[in-house]
């Protein structure tokens, strides 16, 4: 007896599954610039790895023989499959399945996707194209009633964000669940005119009295700049790209380190440029970028979050193969001040750093927290000891290079200094607890206002304040552990990511990252 006629049954059953929500509704997801799930899928995976789980999982509708009927999808395509020959789970939601709707869908297979990269530690990409998980108020003529709202899974969610690194790319409209979905993994990114994320839609906002669309209430301008996604790009190709080079920098869980790449660049590297490029004038900036790729594998520095908390330079690279995170001052914005968002954007990551046991690479130049009632008003000073707790609670393997300005509380945080200090601090360094500049005067108003030469004392006490300044007279007292020559600046790196290997730990971090 063969079961031959069963096996035609599933093969049609997967067709109508491919279908998706119809040649209509495709063809409609196709005009507005956007590819279906699956060949979203396709697009992000390794060629020919994705193994589908659920595919046939839908609303079946049957005939008086019994015989099915009709079939609708659900609205997410779930597997596994790889990426750059690793094992990944993906989540692929179906915009042409009623808008990507949660609520016609299965929601135990976005569950079951999350647990299975939780217990078989495989990294988790998100491609959310959907509403929310509550259901649309034309549900209630099938379920007449309301309930009070859970949301099923997420302790999974919670879960992965401690234990296997979370990609969530914005593919469309995100709202409700769908834009919880993206906000809630370690790297998200939106497509420029494509995606918006925002908790309700301009329906909703319309009965509080906002007129807007849906760019103006969550697109990329607004979402790039205040944090909720990391990385904007223009197109969905870029998307997959990004994930896939954020991937490249972690372990496929907090059970791995994270894996070396054969290093394309030499260890004893010396960029004759940084000797010159921090300018003697310190109202000068600089850029800080050039002095990241001068001191790390050629090409591997992969900067996240660029649009946001633009104080602070943050992103992923190479020392001699191994994976790093990368914090840096950007004085070309508030001189690198730590505004409210910039500790927002330190912490998360320092804990993603933390979560993955990424050893730390801190280019410094900070002048301190941001001052002004505009800052005060941002609880710059309750984000900021937040972020300093971040750089305490931090166990793994740190090395600070003192680039310029490093004041008061702010500048303290370059790492934890109740542990070894490897730091490394060039001639241009300039620190204490707070600026010189503006102080002179209020420091010796009384002496000034009765010397018969006042701008000529003012002058002597500026030189001597100056000389004050000198980094070597730190060093002298050994406050600053080392006073090195730029251009040594990449091997120090190599000779400190081959001694933070000796120290690397596997395992869950104290504490559970929060997204």
């Amino acid at each position: 007896m063969s079961w031959e006629k069963d096996l035609e049954e599933l093969r049609r059953r997967e067709a109508l599954a491919e279908a998706m929500g119809g040649a209509d509704r495709v063809a409609r997801q196709k005009t507005s610039g956007k590819l279906t799930a699956r060949e979203r899928v396709d697009a992000l995976l390794d060629r020919g790895s994705f193994h589908e789980t659920g595919k046939i999982a839908g609303k079946a509708e049957y005939g008086a023989d019994n015989e099915l009927a009709s079939f609708r999808a659900t609205p997410f395509v779930i597997g596994r499959g790889e990426i750059d020959g690793r094992p990944v789970c993906v989540q692929s939601d179906d915009f042409s399945v009623r808008g990507g709707a949660a609520d016609a869908g299965i929601w135990q297979k976005l569950v079951f996707a999350e647990q299975m990269a939780n217990e078989y530690r495989m990294p988790l990409i998100r491609m959310v194209d959907g509403t929310g998980g509550g259901g649309s108020v034309k549900m209630l003529e099938k379920d007449p009633r309301t309930y009070i709202p859970q949301t099923p899974g997420w302790e999974w969610v919670v879960a992965n964000m401690a234990s296997v690194p979370v990609v969530a790319l914005a593919l469309g409209p995100c709202a409700g669940l769908g834009a919880g979905r993206v906000a809630a993994s370690h790297y998200s990114v939106m497509v420029q005119g494509l995606s918006q994320v925002f908790v309700a839609g301009p329906p909703v906002a319309r009965a509080i009295g906002e007129n807007v669309d849906k760019e103006g209430l969550g697109g990329a301008d607004i979402n790039g700049k205040n944090g909720v996604v990391d990385d904007i790009v223009t197109s969905e190709a870029e998307a997959f790209a990004a994930a896939r080079k954020f991937l490249s920098y972690l372990p496929a869980s907090i059970h791995e380190l994270p894996a070396r790449i054969e290093p394309r660049d030499v260890p004893d590297r010396r960029e004759d440029t940084l000797v010159s490029i921090v300018p003697r004038d310190r109202r000068v900036p600089y850029k800080m970028r050039r002095i990241i790729e001068a001191s790390v594998d050629a090409g591997s520095f992969f900067e996240t979050g660029r649009q946001w908390g633009r104080g602070l330079i943050t992103g992923f690279a190479r020392i001699d193969g191994y994976s790093v995170a990368v914090l840096a001052g950007d004085p070309h914005f508030m001189g690198g001040a730590w505004t409210a968002d910039v500790c927002r954007k330190l912490i998360k990551h320092v804990d993603l750093a933390q979560t993955f046991h990424l050893p730390v690479v801190h280019f410094v130049d900070c002048p301190g927290f941001a001052v002004g009632v505009k800052h005060e008003r941002a609880a710059t000073v309750k984000l900021g000891v937040q972020a300093m707790a971040a750089v305490y609670q931090a166990r793994v393997p740190w090395c600070s290079i003192v680039v310029r300005q490093a004041f008061g509380l702010a500048g303290s945080a370059m790492m934890n200094p109740t542990r070894t200090k490897l730091r490394y601090c060039w001639p241009s360094g300039d620190w204490g607890s707070l600026p010189l500049e503006g102080g002179i005067e209020a420091a010796f108003k009384s002496e000034l206002e009765a010397h018969p030469a006042p701008e000529t004392r003012l002058a002597e006490i500026r030189a001597w304040a100056e000389a004050l300044r000198s980094p070597f007279r730190t060093a002298e007292s050994f406050y600053a552990e080392e006073i090195i020559d730029p251009r040594n600046t990449r091997p120090l790196l190599c000779e400190w990511i081959n001694l933070a290997q000796r120290v690397g730990e596997t395992g869950p971090s104290s504490f559970g990252m929060r997204p």
